[in-house]
C-alpha cells in the first residue's frame, strides 16, 4: 500500500528561490509546483488540489498579504507558509491577521522550512480526520435548505432526495460560493484525495444535481458552467 504525496505550490517572483525550493522539497519525497505571479497561481488552484501553499509576501503587481487575503475570503483552507526579505514584525502580524498559518524570513534555513512544511502538513491530515462538517451552518440558496451537519436538503419544507455522492458533490460546490472549481478539485473537496473519478463521471453527477435543483437545468442559476475550468455555484441567484 502506498502513501499519496503531498501537493506543494510555491508562488515566489524569484526564479532561483523557486528552482531551489522545487528541487529541495522534491528531494524530500514532496510533489511540487511553482509559480511567479498571482494570475497562475488562480489558474492551477482552480484545477489541482494542493497541501499547502508557500507565499511570497513582497511581489510587483499583487503581493502575498492581497493574495491571502483573497485566497481566505474565497473559502480557501490550505494551510499558508508566508516568506518575506523583511523581517519587521508588522508584516509578520499582518500577514497572520489575513490569513497565513505561518511566516518565515528570508533568507532562510532550507531545514527550517522543511520543518515547518512538516508541521503544518501533519496538522492538516489531523484535522481533516475530524468531520468539519458538523461545525457548518445550514447554507440557504433559492427556495433551498443545506444543511450540511444533517446531511439534508430540503425545498422549503419538503426533503429533496439526494445520494451520498450527490450530497458530498452539492455540499463542496456550496461550501465554496462564486469560486470557479475545476473537477479534479471538485472530487478531492466531496470526495477527498485517495479518490480519482474522471471528467465525464463528474459532468454526470452535476447533471444529476441540476435536475434535483434547477428549475431549468439546460440553464442553471446555481451550478453554472465555466468554461475551460469547471463549475461555479452561484449563491447569490434567487429561484423564480
Amino acid at each position: 500500500m502506498t502513501t499519496q504525496r503531498a501537493k506543494i505550490l510555491v508562488l515566489d517572483d524569484d526564479a532561483e528561490l523557486r528552482a531551489m525550493l522545487e528541487r529541495y522539497l522534491s528531494q524530500h519525497d514532496y510533489l511540487v509546483r511553482t509559480v511567479a505571479d498571482a494570475r497562475q497561481l488562480e489558474r492551477l488552484l482552480v484545477r489541482e488540489p494542493f497541501d499547502l501553499l508557500i507565499l511570497d509576501l513582497t511581489m510587483p503587481g499583487e503581493d502575498g498579504l492581497s493574495v491571502c487575503n483573497r485566497l481566505r475570503s474565497q473559502g480557501e483552507t490550505l494551510p499558508i507558509l508566508m516568506l518575506t526579505a523583511r523581517g519587521d514584525p508588522v508584516d509578520r502580524i499582518l500577514g497572520l491577521e489575513v490569513g497565513a498559518d505561518d511566516y518565515l524570513a528570508k533568507p532562510f534555513n532550507p531545514r527550517e522550512l522543511l520543518a515547518r512544511v512538516q508541521a503544518h502538513l501533519r496538522r492538516q491530515h489531523m484535522l481533516g480526520a475530524a468531520p468539519a462538517a458538523l461545525t457548518e451552518a445550514p447554507i440557504t440558496f433559492g427556495p433551498y435548505t443545506l444543511d450540511v451537519s444533517r446531511r439534508t436538503l430540503k425545498r422549503g419544507e419538503a426533503l429533496v432526495e439526494l445520494t451520498s455522492g450527490e450530497f458530498e458533490l452539492l455540499r463542496a460546490l456550496a461550501t465554496h460560493p462564486n469560486r470557479p472549481l475545476g473537477r479534479e478539485r471538485l472530487v478531492e473537496l466531496a470526495r477527498g484525495r485517495d479518490i480519482s473519478l474522471g471528467d465525464r463521471a463528474v459532468d454526470v453527477q452535476i447533471l444529476r444535481l441540476r435536475r434535483l435543483i434547477e428549475v431549468d437545468p439546460t440553464n442553471p442559476r446555481f451550478i453554472q458552467t465555466v468554461r475551460g475550468v469547471g463549475y461555479v455555484f452561484v449563491s447569490e441567484a434567487e429561484a423564480s
